[in-house]
């Protein structure tokens, strides 16, 4: 197999991008761009670090980012596994890369930047929900933010196709599998829900 080694030889592959593709860029949030990512109670987070790149998805039930100003962004972390992958990366290297989506629609935003994460009591209370608060907030500096090609999306038929996790394993029975069945398995695929919804913020 003859991998592509330089920027020259993968470029001639593809050829110019349209000027669509490069007007759409803007440096902070314009009030459409505003719109559509207050739209979106779900992205995807991509960080990376010395031991390597995370993607974790990042949800709510509003708005998935705070508007601190047209150049920053407030994104609360709720408590999940412990793991820590994405802020763990973020502390050390502060690049970011959100992708923003609203279910329905086959367009995605992007947006890329710096981040930092912070414990500030004042921010962290903005987002208070059911008495419980966010452990710590990232806080994004835009550097820009564009709209993706549908195509992606549109291939998958992510919004039209249903329920297609009939054959899907559970997270049960992934967690079995890595474990050696020392964790996970049909007992926790239905406590899970349970624990779930007693932890969602």
């Amino acid at each position: 197999m003859e991998l592509i080694k330089d920027i020259a030889t993968l470029e001639a592959l593809y050829g110019t991008p349209g000027a669509p593709a490069l007007r759409k860029v803007a440096r902070q949030l314009t009030p459409l761009y505003r719109k559509w990512i207050m739209a979106s109670r779900l992205c995807i987070l991509s960080t990376v670090g010395p031991e390597g790149v995370d993607g974790s998805p990042r949800g709510d039930d509003g708005p998935v980012v705070l508007e601190l100003d047209p150049h920053t962004l407030a994104m609360p972390d709720w408590r999940g596994n412990n793991r820590l992958d994405s802020l763990r990366n973020i502390v050390r290297d502060p690049r970011v890369s959100l992708m923003f989506m609203v279910p329905g629609s086959n367009t995605v935003v992007r947006l890329n930047g710096t981040a930092h994460v912070t414990a500030d009591e004042v921010l962290r209370a903005r987002f208070e929900k059911q008495g419980k608060g966010p452990a710590t907030v990232i806080v994004i500096e835009i550097t820009e933010i564009y709209t993706q090609c549908a195509r992606a999306l549109m291939r998958a038929r992510t919004w039209v196709s249903g329920d297609e996790t009939a054959h899907v394993p559970t997270v049960g029975e992934i967690l079995a599998e890595a474990s050696d069945g020392e964790e996970g398995g049909t007992q926790y695929d239905q406590e899970w829900g349970v624990r779930a919804a007693k932890t969602m913020w």
